[in-house]
């Protein structure tokens, strides 16, 4: 089976959101049981390294420019090459509305750079920004508002 790493994440925030503190706890059985549903070796480890960077973010220091968000940010060329214009002007988007300040916007471009993927679609990006806001003490609401519009999402595309 060829997974990707954003399927294996999707998987773990399908199957463990409730307990996503928790999930780190027993690394062993959690690989063990993505193997037996069907993940690859390989991409299983990729996706905990995926993990681990987003867990070493928490740490990233902010800047007081960054904190005010008087920052202007332009995109490198592998980001333009992996981000196209819809997913670059949704992050700029989400940055203007105050979901993500210029912190979490550093660390939404990194994690989906360490996704490795050459086309990465809007939805992937918009479960990108919702894992991430998951993973900072202080933006529930911001969660909260993301959550809606990826759940809104989902259910359009289910009807």
């Amino acid at each position: 089976m060829k997974e990707s790493v954003f399927d294996i994440l999707m998987y773990l925030f399908d199957n463990y959101f409730e307990d996503y503190y928790e999930m780190n706890t027993d690394q062993e059985s959690l690989k063990f049981e993505l193997l037996q549903a069907g993940f690859g070796d390989v991409q299983v480890d990729k996706a905990f390294d995926w993990l681990d960077g987003l867990t070493l973010q928490k740490g990233f220091i902010k800047t007081e420019a960054m904190a005010e968000n008087r920052t202007l940010r332009l995109f490198t060329e592998a980001e333009t090459d992996q981000l196209d214009t819809e997913c670059r002007g949704f992050i700029l988007f989400l940055e203007h509305s105050g979901v993500l300040d210029a912190v979490n916007r550093e660390v939404v471009i990194d994690r989906l750079m360490a996704l490795e993927s050459n086309d990465i679609s809007l939805q992937q990006l918009k479960w990108v920004v919702l894992m991430v806001l998951l993973n900072q003490p202080g933006k529930e609401a911001a969660f909260t508002w993301m959550e809606d519009i990826v759940l809104d999402d989902v259910n359009t595309l289910l009807h």
